[in-house]
């Protein structure tokens, strides 16, 4: 099997909760039946699949997939285009996110038949794509507001938002100094106390990317068909923190006194009565076509205890080697994680309707 074979085969995308969850850890590569059922669904010319990326702050979701008793990303969608259409949908994501993590862009797909409310069994043209994000985002609005459509795509009804994705990218936040955590940031970083060292983080970011066996990058439970994976991108590099808003005076004493990617640290001026000193922050960014059961975090938490010299980079490379779990740091919260993009080679929009 050629190296393009084994990264086509690669459809896992799941990330990682902040507390267990009394469900199956499953992977993509765990469902063959989904598939199947998705393609055999939409044989009715009359519906339109639309392909929805959303964003949600992962905070109060018990994860994205639909469980009894619980709120979830894809029940509060499927609720939300109920209202809309007026009858019940089935909403397919294309990553699973578990309880705590957030994003910036998952994607999902749903098929809606449009049927007229005024003559019930009438079948009317499907709705633009404007339209439905609209709709749906001002139901969604009405439920607490912590998922919001972000764009809307009309597309065959064959094409599913999982199994058409070529890659996904996650972020990890991190904030480090000793500092109370900013409550701006409560639930969306994971805050470390020490000086994390960003150069040894980097350096072994380089040991991790590539095509490894990553078993020792795998929680147990989960259900992937196998541990290699093809890790395109691992990197960290420091931003500004946020919520951010420079003074006139902050700007004139930037002159100069930028550090790397131009983020000028408190420590580097006075700051007056009642204004907080800032953190450093770090974001690490991961992408790849898929990720084992908590792969991610497992991954962060090691970078951290490189960058807090905890361990070394030849550590790093003896626990790749090691090929078990157990010899990994601790794994990073779930509250810094973000599905931050999912890649797909769109079809074309279909031509506008003639006069």
């Amino acid at each position: 099997m050629t190296e393009n074979q084994k990264h086509r085969l690669e459809f896992s995308s799941d990330s990682s909760p902040q507390r267990p969850l009394k469900i199956g850890k499953t992977t993509n590569e765990d469902l063959p039946g989904d598939k199947e059922e998705a393609e055999s669904m939409n044989r009715n010319p009359g519906i339109q699949r639309y392909l929805v990326a959303v964003e949600y702050i992962g905070t109060r979701f018990s994860g994205s997939q639909q469980q009894p008793n619980c709120r979830t990303v894809v029940g509060v969608l499927e609720e939300a285009f109920r209202k809309f259409i007026g009858q019940s949908v089935s909403v397919f994501c294309s990553s699973r996110t578990d309880a705590g993590v957030h994003a910036l862009s998952n994607v999902c797909h749903v098929d809606v038949e449009r049927i007229s409310k005024r003559k019930p069994g009438e079948v009317l043209p499907p709705h633009e794509p404007s339209v439905v994000r609209r709709a749906v985002n001002h139901f969604l609005q009405k439920n607490d507001g912590d998922v919001t459509v972000v764009d809307v795509r009309s597309v065959p009804n064959d094409y599913h938002a999982r199994y058409k994705a070529q890659e996904r990218t996650y972020f990890y936040r991190l904030v480090s100094g000793p500092e109370t955590l900013s409550s701006f940031d409560k639930d969306r970083v994971w805050h470390v106390p020490e000086i994390l060292n960003i150069g040894a983080m980097q350096e072994a970011c380089k040991v991790l990317v590539g095509h490894h066996d990553f078993s020792s990058f795998r929680a147990a439970g989960c259900q992937a068909n196998s541990p290699m994976r093809t890790l395109d991108e691992l990197d960290v590099c420091e931003v500004v923190s946020t919520p951010y808003f420079p003074s006139s005076m902050e700007r004139k004493q930037r002159q100069g006194k930028e550090g790397e990617n131009g983020v000028l640290h408190s420590e580097s001026y006075e700051v007056g009565f009642g204004i907080r000193r800032r953190h450093r922050c770090f974001v690490v960014t991961a992408r790849a076509r898929s990720f084992l059961y908590h792969q991610v975090r497992l991954m962060v938490g090691v970078l951290k205890a490189v960058g807090t010299g905890d361990l070394t980079v030849g550590d790093v490379e003896r626990i790749l080697e090691a090929k078990n779990v157990s010899s990994a740091s601790p794994m990073a919260p779930a509250c810094g994680l973000y599905l931050g993009h999912v890649k797909y080679d769109l079809p074309p929009p279909p031509p506008a309707p003639t006069e």
